[in-house]
């Protein structure tokens, strides 16, 4: 619409002519609407109210005594309140470049009188500490002129030719190349142990692979073999148990034979021995009986014999003891003892000829006297003593000499 003026976003629009603006202004200030404005009556003018940056390029004398070249960069801009625009417009309105030149002067002179109040360490170590003071300084002065510092950062400081600054990081340069050394040796050593365990690893991974090639090949003879010797491991197998089956067969063969020899040999054989013990027991049995039958008729025939013979026995005996120098003690009494002496000798000779001729199959053979007959006294004479002598006289002794 004619005589209506908006001012942009970044801008301050600022309106003479007629009444006056806050605080005794000359001018009104109108920001973030439109305003209308009467045409020759009125004047509008526009005062930026974007960022804005001013470069600082300049030698400072430390406490040292030491020159520095310092550059820095300010960013700075007009206010936005009313205060900040009316004191920013009545003095960069007509030439709006002049912010920056007259910020650059203000703040080189605060970077000059803060950098001569540190020592030179203190400047290189501690630049964030030295935009701060500078900040602080500048800030009422700059608020006066109605600007407001965003940042300020120093962008280099260097001593020139002097040396100092190079000086001062010697050591430092020094422990980093060290440090930067330490960390390439242990980088190569890391590197090398990483290509030993590579290698290492490359060997090892030969080694399984030709190991598992060697069990593969290993495994596939065995099979070969195994295959091969298929054929003959089968037919020894049926031949193991064809001679397995002949063997069997052989030796139930044999058995059957030896139970037939049993049966057509061994068993009659035992019937036969069986039968000849049992005659010959039989055969013995019957001689026995027919021994003790003869015997028995012999000691029966014997012993008739021997009654038959025994006065002639005692008739011998008696004419033995005629030549004898007999001595009768005690007369008649004497005479039938020696009487009675000579039939029980006889008879004594009869029983011990019945007892040889019982015992003569077990007992030893005695000595035959003068008659022929077993038992005959040799020595003294039953009733005699061993000594020469008659008895002593008790029931009638017969005393021979």
């Amino acid at each position: 619409m004619f005589g209506y003026r908006v001012p942009a976003p970044d801008e301050a629009m600022l309106i003479s002519g007629g009444r006056r603006g806050l605080g005794g202004a000359p001018f009104r200030v109108v920001t973030g609407h439109g305003k209308f404005v009467l045409p020759i009556f009125r004047k509008t003018r526009f005062l930026t109210l974007s960022m804005c940056e001013a470069e600082v390029t300049e030698t400072c004398v430390t406490r040292q005594g030491i020159a520095l070249h310092v550059r820095a960069v300010i960013a700075f801009k007009v206010g936005n309140d009313t205060e900040s625009i009316i004191n920013a417009g009545q003095r960069f309105l007509s030439d709006q470049d002049q912010m920056s030149v007259l910020t650059g002067r203000i703040f080189a002179g605060h970077l000059r009188s803060i950098i001569g109040s540190m020592t030179v360490e203190e400047i290189v170590t501690e630049r964030q500490k030295l935009a701060a003071e500078v900040l602080d300084t500048s800030k009422t002065e700059m608020a006066k002129i109605g600007l407001i510092v965003d940042s300020l950062q120093i962008q280099s400081i260097d001593d020139g030719d002097v040396g100092y600054i190079d000086a001062m990081s010697a050591p430092h340069k020094a422990a980093i190349q060290r440090q930067a050394q330490i960390a390439q040796a242990q980088a190569t050593q890391a590197s090398v142990e990483a290509e030993q365990v590579a290698a290492r690893n490359q060997a090892e991974y030969a080694r399984q692979t030709a190991v598992v090639k060697a069990e593969y090949s290993a495994e596939v003879d065995r099979a070969q073999a195994q295959a091969a010797q298929a054929g003959p491991l089968a037919q020894a197998h049926a031949q193991q148990e064809v001679l397995a089956a002949q063997t069997e067969l052989a030796q139930r063969a044999a058995q059957l034979r030896q139970q037939q020899l049993v049966a057509e040999i061994v068993k009659p054989a035992e019937a036969e021995a069986e039968r000849i013990r049992v005659l010959a027991v039989a055969e013995a049995e019957r001689m026995k009986i027919q021994a003790a039958a003869a015997a028995s008729y012999d000691r029966v025939a014997l012993d008739r014999m021997l009654i038959d013979q025994l006065p002639q026995i005692v008739k011998e005996a008696a004419g033995g003891l005629a030549g004898a120098n007999v001595n009768v003690l005690n007369g008649a009494d004497g005479l039938g003892e020696i009487a009675a002496g000579l039939v029980g000798q006889g008879l004594t000779i009869l029983d011990s000829v019945r007892q040889n001729l019982s015992g003569s199959d077990h007992r030893p053979e005695k000595d035959n006297g003068p008659l022929g007959l077993p038992g005959h006294l040799t020595g003294p004479e039953k009733g005699m003593d061993k000594k020469d002598g008659p008895r002593k006289p008790t029931d009638g002794p017969v005393a021979i000499d």
